[in-house]
């Protein structure tokens, strides 16, 4: 089973045996501490060579792809379960983003061909900005009314500005660190980047998390472009590997805490609804879209440039984790039937770790892709 599903286990056993164990859980705590260490570490190890020939279909799984998932897990949700659409689409926001570490790690033992591995590492990573960029839209709007020609406006205006502070930051650590010859003080570096990247752009208004994605990407590959030494990526790997398992341990555990066996059972209807949307939109857009494009345009140059076989493992990379139990835990407290849209979020989470991380390796078998050695 992958560690993933073991801590959150953990958090949901801890919360039976110790019922008076209740943490305090805030959205500065999620956004601010848990989730910039965990997609920085990500960014870093993300590679432009690995993704040239697929940019494209990286692009639309992490920016359109997003929308669609949210809006159609927010119409199942709301057709099916009466919940009102504003809160529907909530839901829908804070599971858009998928986080497939544990089919990625299994992928990545059997010899999965490297390009596909660099796919879907690379949407996860970039969904998770947009993702929670919607998310806050999405809280934004509810009760209210918001244009959609705002949402769009806010959207890019966000987003570009988050990108900008995410270079700046990202190329000045790159300079930093090649200039140091201490691999300690190179790592300080590298952890004052990702969270300077994520406190800039709170302060700004702007998305925390795209802007550390892109410190993260640009500490990577320009750094190594001038001059990254292969002690001080060691040092790196070393170092940030033990933070994201640290990190990723305790929002899971946190998860477990925080809603308990008795939440999830409770919610056990619309978890199922979500679950359902959840894979709906994931087949229309790795098949429907990603797929016709591919019968259409393969063999093209505006054409997808990847093998059919690989589009069954994209679909089951699609199951959705940290990113979006964070978003979870950051509800503000104000909102309408916080503890309901949680359930949901924390139900569809458990169910796609254990049913798509278990069942990984039985799926890359079976798809008839050829592995590496």
């Amino acid at each position: 089973m992958p560690p993933s599903i073991l801590w959150a286990a953990l958090g949901l056993i801890a919360s039976v045996a110790v019922p008076r164990l209740s943490p305090a859980v805030t959205p500065e705590l999620v956004l601010g501490v848990l989730l910039p260490g965990l997609v920085f570490e990500a960014a870093y190890r993300l590679r432009w060579e690995d993704l040239r020939r697929s940019y494209g279909s990286i692009a639309f799984l992490a920016v359109p792809g997003v929308f669609l998932s949210a809006a159609v897990v927010a119409v199942v949700l709301a057709s099916a379960t009466g919940l009102r659409l504003d809160l529907a689409f909530v839901v829908g926001a804070m599971v858009s983003a998928t986080d497939p570490a544990a089919v990625v790690t299994t992928f990545t033992r059997l010899g999965a061909p490297r390009r596909l591995v660099a796919i879907v590492d690379a949407e996860s990573l970039l969904n998770d900005g947009t993702g929670l960029l919607l998310f806050a839209i999405a809280v934004r709007s509810v009760g209210g009314s918001v244009m959609a020609v705002d949402a769009v406006i806010s959207f890019v205006a966000i987003s570009v500005g988050s990108v900008i502070v995410g270079l700046a930051i990202g190329a000045a650590a790159a300079r930093i660190v090649v200039r140091l010859s201490d691999h300690r003080a190179q790592v300080v570096v590298s952890l004052v980047a990702a969270y300077g990247a994520s406190a800039a752009a709170v302060t700004m208004g702007l998305s925390s998390i795209i802007a550390t994605v892109v410190a993260g990407v640009i500490l990577g590959n320009y750094g190594r472009r001038i001059g990254l030494v292969r002690g001080t990526e060691a040092a790196f790997d070393s170092v940030w590997e033990r933070i994201s398992a640290v990190l990723t341990a305790a929002i899971f555990v946190l998860v477990g805490l925080a809603i308990g066996p008795a939440g999830v059972f409770s919610a056990l209807g619309p978890v199922w609804w979500g679950v359902l949307g959840v894979l709906a939109a994931r087949g229309v857009v790795v098949y429907l879209m990603i797929g016709g494009a591919l019968a259409i345009l393969g063999g093209t140059r505006v054409g997808p440039d990847l093998p059919a076989a690989w589009l069954h493992l994209m679909f089951w990379a699609g199951l959705r984790g940290a990113v979006a139990t964070a978003a979870a835990l950051s509800l503000p407290l104000g909102i309408p039937e916080r503890e309901l849209l949680q359930r949901i979020t924390f139900g569809i989470v458990l169910v796609t770790l254990v049913v798509h991380g278990s069942t990984a390796r039985w799926v890359l078998r079976r798809s008839g892709v050829a592995t590496e050695v």
